[in-house]
């Protein structure tokens, strides 16, 4: 568990002198792998992770608004911080050379736009410290915005090959990035995929507990992709957890990036398996239904690819969306591509607004909206259930 691992059993990974050839070989691995998952979250060729809800869900008309475009409030609170629009840019990269490069542009966008961010998973650098700088530089890029830092819960239990991180790491990771709020990202099914996984989640809610109870900022349980149901948003807030990300389904789809990945390697069961469980998941829209039961903030990340879905988004129960996919291919064509992507995406949220008498966001949570088709399916179904 991760409450038990001390420095006494183990060298530092922080300790460049520990390991030196494991330790080069592991951090050729992540950073190969880090730099695939990018390349095929960036590209054309991806396929779908199924719905995420969105078509699913209208909001109500008001043909007398009673509201001026450019008088509507697009602000919103999140973990103490103001940001400009409800928008996360999601957790993606870091790890790699080319990483530094896109979460600069992508923190200049954050502080450009009073948005938050998130780093993607900073393991690596706790292999090799001189990757410490792909994170470090969102913070310089970024000196006011709210920054988020990044840890896989698997890496805070032991594993066949190794023990849990120890708490001095995890608090090195915020001071990388002078983090505002420490995600923990829960990727059960990439970890069940991929070559390198560790599916062992033996005591993962046990380890969560113990670092929302003693680390220095807000922590954040981040799914990757497959949705968090109501029970397990109640548990994560027990665990002591203070936003949930839900992750859902219908955004990028890491079995199927996993999948991609063991074509290329002729990994059979790789393929198999990715393919296999490509959709699998709870859809983003019915997971914001269920999680925002919990009391917690929500943040609906997945499949968020218009102003408009994050009105939908909000008026289903989240305080923000976070996006990753389309700001990482923005980011890969420049500062101005980003710039133009929010630009639309806050256009798009001003009309829901304006188009639903919403003067600020607090308003727009409240709005009439209608859920039809699957989503209706899910949310009935699951409610029926919990009801007995």
């Amino acid at each position: 568990m991760y409450a038990v691992t001390t420095s006494e059993d183990r060298p530092s990974t922080l300790d460049p002198r520990a390991g030196d050839a494991e330790r080069e070989a592991r951090t050729t691995q992540i950073e190969r792998r880090k730099r695939e998952h990018v390349e095929l979250a960036a590209g054309e060729e991806l396929p779908s992770g199924g719905r995420a809800g969105f078509d699913d869900v209208q909001l109500v008309h008001e043909a007398l608004p009673e509201a001026a475009p450019e008088h509507i409030d697009t602000s919103v609170e999140l973990l103490g911080k103001r940001l400009r629009l409800p928008l996360v840019i999601a957790a993606m990269t870091g790890g790699f050379a080319g990483g530094e490069t896109i979460n600069t542009t992508l923190a200049r966008a954050a502080e450009r736009h009073g948005l938050a961010m998130g780093v993607g998973s900073q393991r690596a650098a706790l292999i090799e410290p001189a990757l410490a700088r792909t994170y470090a530089a969102a913070r310089e890029a970024a000196p006011t915005a709210l920054l988020i830092a990044n840890i896989g819960v698997a890496q805070l239990v032991p594993q066949a090959d190794r023990p849990a991180v120890e708490p001095a790491e995890i608090e090195a990771l915020i001071a990388m990035i002078r983090a505002d709020a420490l995600a923990i990202h829960l990727n059960a099914v990439q970890e069940l995929v991929q070559p390198e996984g560790q599916p062992d989640a033996r005591g993962w809610l046990a380890a969560i507990e113990a670092v929302a109870g003693r680390v220095s900022v807000p922590v954040i349980a981040k799914e990757t992709g497959a949705g968090v149901s109501a029970t397990t948003a109640v548990r994560l807030r027990g665990a002591g957890v203070a936003v949930l990300d839900v992750g859902g389904r219908g955004g990028t789809s890491f079995a199927a990036i996993e999948a991609a990945r063991a074509r290329q390697t002729h990994d059979s069961r790789g393929v198999l398996l990715g393919e296999l469980l490509a959709s699998w998941g709870i859809p983003t829209l019915v997971s914001v239904a269920l999680a925002s039961g919990s009391g917690l903030p929500v943040i609906a990340t997945g499949g968020v690819r218009t102003g408009l879905d994050a009105a939908k988004a909000i008026a289903m129960g989240a305080t923000a969306v976070g996006v990753a996919r389309p700001l990482l291919q923005a980011a890969l064509a420049g500062d101005a591509a980003v710039d133009e992507w929010i630009e639309r995406f806050a256009s798009g949220l001003v009309a829901a607004m304006y188009l639903t008498g919403s003067r600020d966001v607090p308003s727009l949570r409240r709005a009439a909206r209608v859920v039809t088709g699957e989503a209706r399916e899910w949310i009935r179904q699951l409610e029926e259930d919990a009801n007995g």
